[in-house]
């Protein structure tokens, strides 16, 4: 049982390397199996397809990158700086991937989005649900941020959350495409200006590392 499930951990940790630096398409299942080091059956052992490797992929990214979502944007700080906290997060996820491989990967969910969102139906659903939570989590900071008077009183919270998901996918795509992290830094002052917070609000703040 160990083993089987070895085999079944090599071909995840493969298949998300290099869906992240190749994509979906260019992807071959020999080759997963290659750079995994599994002889091609347990790949079909575990997994009826490519595309079902896919959404697991997804699923099990999506776990991860929650529970530090969760993390980074429950904390006691108060709102404004959580929201900074999970920006600067991402950024030095970009350049840790950037140290590592010598470019800017992105974010999985963005890149799989953009390939396969009009070919692929339930890899398309079900990135629409990832995004969609990830917009409720950020609301939930908006409305803090609002309520407690740091974001101005006319911001519709659903709509400024959706914005700053929206933001972030834009600067990692930017980010990828000019292999510049940098071009996430953006996003702190882009994001005030959205939700209309006060000058005397406006503080820079430390953050913590976050998969992207």
């Amino acid at each position: 049982m160990g083993r089987t499930s070895d085999a079944r951990n090599k071909i995840l940790d493969a298949a998300a390397a290099l869906l992240e630096q190749r994509g979906y398409s260019a992807l071959g299942v020999a080759e997963i199996c290659a750079t995994a080091g599994v002889p091609k059956g347990s790949f079909y052992y575990f997994f009826e397809s490519k595309q079902a490797l896919a959404r697991t992929v997804i699923d099990e990214h999506w776990v991860t990158q929650r529970r530090q979502w969760e993390q980074v944007l429950g904390s006691t700080h108060d709102p404004l700086r959580r929201l900074r906290d999970l920006f600067e997060a991402t950024t030095e996820v970009q350049r840790a991937g950037q140290q590592q491989a010598g470019l800017v990967v992105g974010c999985l969910f963005g890149n799989l989005a953009l390939e396969l969102s009009n070919q692929v139906e339930e890899i398309r659903r079900r990135l629409q649900e990832i995004f969609e939570e990830q917009i409720d989590l950020i609301e939930r900071v908006v409305i803090e941020a609002k309520e407690s008077g740091l974001a101005g009183p006319s911001v519709d919270t659903r709509e400024a959350a959706r914005s700053i998901v929206a933001q972030i996918e834009g600067r990692v795509l930017l980010a990828k495409l000019l292999n510049d992290p940098a071009q996430l830094e953006t996003l702190w002052r882009n994001s005030l200006d959205l939700l209309q917070v006060p000058a005397q609000a406006r503080g820079t703040t430390p953050a913590t590392p976050v998969d992207r």
